[in-house]
């Protein structure tokens, strides 16, 4: 009778999750703001997404298969949804060179330079959009009006189409000027912005959904929320007049879309929660920051790379218990 003791790395039991699983998990999750911004924006939306999607795909075959020479990966979903992430973060209008741009700095650099999926620090898509907006700001910063180009698309919008585009909620805050949507469009995705941040309620739709299937918890999401309530609640409560209200900030901008569906990125977020407490605390004060004194309107994408980069240290010193670790008793 053969009695060798066999010793194999953990885990030892199979919970039923893939990465192809969960990948496709979010991007099921996705599919509300989609069709959110497919009716607000058209065909604009769509072709930005197409473009992304398929560009992330094509850079990350021909990187694995003609420079890394490794197995190829493009199947598990994780291209398209970085894609799909990327698309999100811009404007609908965007020429669509500059798409491909950013999909190749986002797989490239953000993913690509790293070793792929599981290596990389920061949010690839995160990279990529952050990379055009420093790149190219006057096309980053140039939103279509909801409704209005619905059916058209602009690869270029030339001086004199102020009836086509429209400011940001956030930056009408920070510039103090026009007239802000009121709480009902602000939910429903009636504002200008990135195509895919704009639809508030169809995002929490989309976090419910990744709760239920128990891809994501609800740690980084609501904490997040809770911080930016929290901060610019505060401020609201001292200065009305300069500084918008909590709900604003919530409902506008990338807030909702990064915190359920950027930092909570299993490969640049914390492993125990505890420290996805400390991250997503950090992504609140950073955003709240950034939104309220800094020079963008914005902080949301910031405010994630830079909690990345803090992803390695949290980890170091807060640890989950160890399996089997006994409890002192005082």
């Amino acid at each position: 009778m053969n009695n060798k003791l066999l010793i194999s790395p953990s885990p030892h039991i199979h919970g039923g999750d893939t990465v192809e699983k969960n990948m496709y998990g979010v991007l099921i999750a996705l599919i509300p703001a989609l069709l959110v911004s497919l009716y607000y924006f058209g065909i604009g939306a769509l072709l930005v997404t197409l473009v992304s999607v398929g560009c992330c795909v094509l850079f990350e075959f021909l990187i694995q298969k003609y420079l890394l020479k490794g197995r190829l990966t493009i199947c598990d979903g994780s291209a398209v949804i970085t894609g799909v992430l990327l698309a999100f973060n811009l404007p609908s209008n965007l020429p669509l060179w500059i798409v491909a741009v950013g999909a190749l700095v986002a797989i490239g650099i953000g993913k690509m330079t790293f070793g792929g999926l599981g290596n990389n620090i920061f949010n690839p898509a995160l990279v990529g959009r952050v990379f055009l907006l420093i790149s190219f700001p006057a096309q980053m910063t140039v939103w279509p009006k909801p409704g209005i180009t619905r059916w058209a698309f602009f690869p270029s919008l030339p001086a004199g189409t102020d009836g086509l585009t429209g400011a940001t909620p956030l930056s009408m805050i920070k510039n103090h000027f026009g007239q802000i949507p009121d709480y009902l469009d602000l939910l429903l995705g009636n504002m200008g912005g990135s195509f895919g941040e704009v639809g508030a309620l169809a995002l929490i739709l989309g976090f419910i959904y990744l709760l239920w299937r128990k891809i994501i918890t609800w740690h980084i999401p609501v904490v997040t929320v809770l911080t930016v309530a929290v901060f610019t609640g505060m401020m609201h409560y001292v200065n009305p007049q300069e500084y918008a209200s909590p709900v604003i900030h919530i409902l506008s901008g990338g807030l909702l879309l990064g915190a359920i569906f950027m930092a909570t990125d299993y490969v640049t977020s914390p492993m125990s929660k505890n420290g996805m407490i400390i991250y997503a605390v950090g992504i609140g004060v950073l955003t709240s920051v950034i939104r309220l004194f800094g020079s963008y309107p914005e902080g949301v994408s910031f405010a994630i790379l830079i909690m990345n980069a803090f992803t390695p240290l949290i980890n170091t010193y807060v640890k989950p218990k160890r399996f089997g670790e006994a409890v002192k008793n005082d």
